[in-house]
């Protein structure tokens, strides 16, 4: 997962894009990068880290411009290098920069063809630098003089024509302005926002971004959703245009972004993630009320953050305590998204402890947001016992996790997942719970669309194995696994030769 920042203002945006990429880290933290327009130039800092780290005083004061876009990036596709961070760009036409969030499912077919028929050449393993290289070549093959929005707006739809998959866009092009786009099924969030220019009253700056709060950090107005298909063209000048560009547009939201990823304070596709997390814990409420009548459960206790609103919801609905028995470490990334599943397991004790005397002697209910790998719920179950509980209970506040994710999700193999050709009892038992239950997928999706029902479908695949693209097959799954090896091969090696520097340097 992935997020982007697109702002066309009337004064320098470097800041505010800072800004608005440090409300967005949770969705990405192995590396950030920003690029701005400044007298007809590409300026650009990209690299591994977290935001903060990546961009010096320095670097901030070379990102002049108006006009910018930015990009926190954890990998899903390509390696983790810091080659492969984002924004990536090119010289033609015009001077190209493009920041993506999702995943393309024919990004090895768009590359062969980019390569024999287009003669482009793609320098990394990143779907995100094919997808601009197809933008590219599509307003190259339109354009002849002036670029107006109807070419715009034609490139973007021939561009959904030719890839699959699931993306948010937000590209600049030099002496032109940007253009943000959203994937025809909607799965990768985009919202608009606008605000007048404190520097021009008269002026009005507009932004897109992944999630609406990284809107509200910077002082922009929510203004919708960026619509499933729909291009959001913005020149350098500050005119606003938007069109449909998919013929079959259909909204398809992932509702892992309402479990998991989203900022609660976020609101996508008019839904609050807030209110579904909170309505999640209403209905994974009721199920334990009819399913676990007979446990003596004495108190309820999140896993943090993410689960909290939905922990204290069943506490409600149980009549029971609600405490916070772990402290949190918030100088610890997000141990889903690292890259690694060695760095995943040092991570989990140094990202949370537990408060003894909210365990001691008590039967407890833990609540998830979700359980993917199973190894931080084996570890934090066992902390729990470790601080002296009785019994533990866990509760998922998502159904299981059984298929694999192809749409920028880090759960790309099968055999990662704890929940993949197991029933609940077998799952239990890995984890090491006295009891374990999963909220029913209906109930998620009832949960989701209370806010907004003219939402039908959701993306659910990791739960059902249905993939809203129609084009996932075993032969892709076994691509995606073959790179995600590669890439695990590659961080082993980098991690040996730097334990070896460390054993020489101390020998």
């Amino acid at each position: 997962m992935c997020g982007i920042v697109g702002i066309v203002g009337a004064s320098p945006v470097n800041q505010a894009i800072y800004d608005a990429l440090t409300v967005l880290q949770h969705r990405g933290q192995d590396a950030a990068g920003i690029v701005t327009i400044t007298e007809g130039m590409f300026k650009q800092r990209k690299a591994n880290g977290l935001v903060r780290d990546v961009f010096e005083v320095k670097h901030m004061q070379r990102l002049r411009g108006n006009l910018g876009i930015g990009h926190v990036r954890y990998p899903t596709a390509g390696s983790s290098s810091a080659a492969e961070a984002q924004p990536f760009y090119v010289n033609s036409p015009f001077g190209l920069a493009l920041a993506h969030n999702g995943n393309l499912t024919n990004a090895k077919e768009l590359r062969e063809e980019m390569a024999k028929r287009a003669r482009r050449h793609i320098n990394t393993t990143s779907d995100s630098e094919v997808l601009l290289n197809v933008l590219a070549h599509e307003l190259d093959s339109i354009v002849e003089d002036e670029l107006c929005e109807k070419q715009v707006f034609t490139a973007v739809s021939r561009v959904h024509k030719k890839i699959r998959g699931a993306y948010a866009v937000a590209a600049l092009i030099i002496g032109q302005g940007m253009v943000a786009f959203r994937d025809p099924n909607g799965i990768r969030p985009l919202v608009l926002g606008k605000k007048t220019s404190d520097e021009n009253p008269e002026k009005m700056e507009y932004m897109v971004a992944s999630e609406s709060v990284a809107l509200d950090a910077v002082g922009f107005e929510f203004v919708r959703s960026v619509a499933p298909g729909e291009a959001v063209y913005v020149t350098e000048d500050g005119q606003l245009f938007t069109q449909q560009c998919a013929e079959n547009a259909a909204h398809n939201p992932c509702i892992f972004e309402y479990v998991y990823f989203a900022r609660p304070d976020s609101i996508i596709d008019k839904i609050s993630v807030y209110g579904a997390r909170v309505n999640m814990g209403t209905k994974l409420g009721e199920k334990i009320a009819r399913e676990w009548d007979d446990l003596d459960i004495d108190v309820v206790i999140p896993i943090p953050e993410t689960s909290c609103d939905t922990a204290l919801q069943i506490a409600m609905h149980l009549d029971l305590p609600y405490r916070q028995g772990f402290v949190k470490n918030r100088y610890i990334g997000r141990t889903f998204i690292m890259p690694g599943q060695t760095q995943r397991r040092k991570s989990v004790r140094r990202k949370l402890n537990a408060i003894d005397v909210e365990f001691k002697g008590k039967n407890v209910l833990l609540v998830d947001d979700s359980i993917v790998r199973g190894t931080t719920s084996e570890q934090i179950i066992e902390m729990a016992r470790e601080a002296g509980a009785n019994k533990v209970y866990f509760a998922s506040a998502s159904p299981e996790i059984r298929f694999p994710n192809v749409y920028g999700i880090d759960m790309p193999s099968a055999n990662e997942l704890v929940a993949h050709g197991r029933e609940v009892d077998e799952i239990c038992q890995l984890i090491g719970a006295d009891g374990l239950i999963f909220q029913d997928l209906e109930d998620l999706i009832v949960a989701c669309r209370e806010s907004n029902p003219e939402i039908q479908t959701f993306e659910t695949s990791v739960f059902n194995g249905k993939y809203v693209t129609n084009d996932i097959d075993q032969d892709y799954l076994n691509y995606l696994d073959q790179l995600r090896n590669n890439d695990a091969k590659a961080v082993q090696a980098h991690e040996e030769v730097a334990n070896l520097e460390l054993h020489n340097e101390g020998s």
